[in-house]
């Protein structure tokens, strides 16, 4: 089993320690693309409108600026540096010794910056999301794409595959279909359903930490992890198709 996730909008900047260590990286075969956009970005951030350029307001000034220097700035394991909603809800400080391992071994963050890192890479806070197009690089979800599914195929094989990124994120990379189940959140009230962002990362976070916390076998199917998630929520599995991943939806009371 294999999840993946996005990053967070917020991150927590390292207090200190080294910085990032390339060489180390999982896939280091994607570092001369991370060296692309970590360039550009540095190249925009400095810019007069930089705020503009990256969709962000003057409340995130702060991170911007540090974009400017990420070569340098102190790096942390990403499951420390990634925080909000999602991150929140999974927990990782919380788990046991045994369930972080399965986390380090299970969770692909799938990022604008870094394409794809596992929780125990160290990387620097930074800002920059994947709707977000950079000069010489272009819209960061088709830049990455090619690369990821070079990159992440091997890894993919013969694992199924948790989809808990948002729309933005999942265009950056599809994995196989037939191993693939996005997760869906909807509140219902009265037979009408919603969807809902903020409960859904909180959601998809839960699950996260139910997959990675529970005893037994890893969910090894689609319909393995359907009856996983009805260990807790009230779900359903859609098939998917030959171009279509399956679907997870969580329904929650309104």
């Amino acid at each position: 089993m294999l999840i993946l996730l996005p990053p967070s909008e917020g991150k927590t900047p390292a207090v200190r320690g080294s910085a990032v260590d390339w060489p180390s990286l999982s896939f280091p075969e994607l570092n001369s693309c991370r060296a692309k956009v970590l360039d550009a970005l540095g190249t925009v951030s400095a810019h007069d409108d930089a705020l503009a350029l990256l969709g962000v307001g003057a409340s995130l000034k702060d991170d911007v600026e540090r974009n400017t220097r990420l070569h340098g700035e102190p790096a942390a394991p990403a499951h420390q540096i990634y925080s909000g909603v999602l991150y929140d809800a999974l927990g990782y400080k919380t788990l046991t010794p045994v369930q972080r391992r399965k986390a380090d071994e299970s969770v692909l963050v799938i990022s604008a910056l870094w394409g794809a890192i596992r929780f125990g890479d160290s990387v620097p806070a930074y800002r920059l999301s994947m709707g977000t197009a950079l000069p010489d690089v272009g819209r960061l979800a088709s830049f990455w794409k090619p690369h990821l599914s070079s990159a992440l195929a091997p890894l993919a094989e013969g694992h199924l595959l948790v989809d808990c990124r948002s729309s933005t994120y999942s265009a950056a990379w599809a994995p196989p279909p037939a191993q693939t189940v996005a997760v869906n959140v909807f509140t219902e009230v009265n037979g009408v359903r919603k969807v809902v962002s903020h409960f859904a990362k909180h959601t998809r976070g839960e699950l996260a930490r139910h997959l990675l916390a529970r005893r037994g076998k890893a969910p090894a199917t689609p319909s393995d992890l359907a009856r996983a998630a009805r260990e807790v929520w009230q779900a359903e599995l859609m098939d998917g198709s030959a171009r279509k991943p399956h679907a997870l939806n969580i329904i929650l009371p309104g």
